[in-house]
């Protein structure tokens, strides 16, 4: 299992969200270089950088600070948030960014995100789909978690049918920044269902205990932000938890 370490920037700073509500957020007074060349000195391969204004406004706002810290430090980056287009992946990995996550549209707009998969590489794009339990059904959350699909994950995801896509994320937007654990319920009907997928878990990690939960119920990733911020285990600890 791979541990990605979170940094979520807002106006270029290190935060984390609350149910993935931008009215909730908690700061940390840190510099993101800093904290991801901690991250690379901890041991991690690899980092998960979220650029929040984007994801809020729609459009890239931070892309340019996400490509100062991947020339800067030494770890493979998975980063999103804000993108929109071609261009937008392009520009992410001409930075030197080694995944692109792709959120509302992967769910919005099948066409584009298809040919993004398929002029870039499955390897290079993450889709990522946040949801939120409606009942017994999970219903993806659109455009930085305002707004509701009008179909649920299975739906979305018999879009992507096996060998178009490899990578998915997968955030409990209920879990997501509450150190609550994540849904292994939800993992493992993922995993059921589409074992062609890396699963990477998103939301809810408090201890190390989850982890291994995760990794149990066929997630080959787990991304963990809070927990670490504010001390719940170390980032080595995780690492050592997710090799063994």
């Amino acid at each position: 299992m791979i541990v990605y370490p979170a940094i979520d920037l807002r106006g270029g700073v290190c935060v984390r969200l609350m149910h993935g509500r931008f009215d909730a957020v908690t700061r940390y007074d840190d510099d993101p270089a800093a904290r991801l060349a901690a991250f690379r000195a901890a041991g991690a391969s690899w980092a998960h950088i979220v650029d929040l204004d984007g994801a809020e406004a729609g459009r890239a706002m931070q892309h340019a600070l996400i490509g100062e810290l991947a020339a800067a430090i030494d770890i493979r980056i998975q980063s999103g948030g804000g993108v929109r287009s071609a261009d937008d992946v392009q520009r992410l990995l001409d930075a030197g960014v080694s995944r692109v996550v792709v959120g509302s549209l992967a769910v919005s707009d099948l066409d584009a995100v298809t040919g993004w998969l398929e002029r870039f590489g499955t390897d290079c794009i993450t889709l990522a789909i946040d949801v939120k339990a409606e009942g017994d059904r999970y219903i993806p959350a659109l455009k930085g978690w305002t707004e509701a699909a009008d179909i649920d994950l299975w739906a979305a995801l018999d879009r992507y049918p096996p060998g178009s896509a490899k990578h998915l994320l997968v955030t409990d937007v209920g879990r997501d920044g509450a150190l609550t654990g994540p849904n292994l319920d939800l993992l493992a009907e993922i995993h059921q269902r589409r074992p062609d997928l890396w699963l990477q878990a998103s939301g809810g990690v408090a201890d190390l205990s989850d982890l291994t939960g995760a990794r149990s119920v066929g997630a080959s990733g787990a991304i963990v932000g809070r927990a670490l911020y504010e001390g719940r285990f170390t980032l080595e600890q995780a690492l050592e938890t997710a090799r063994q």
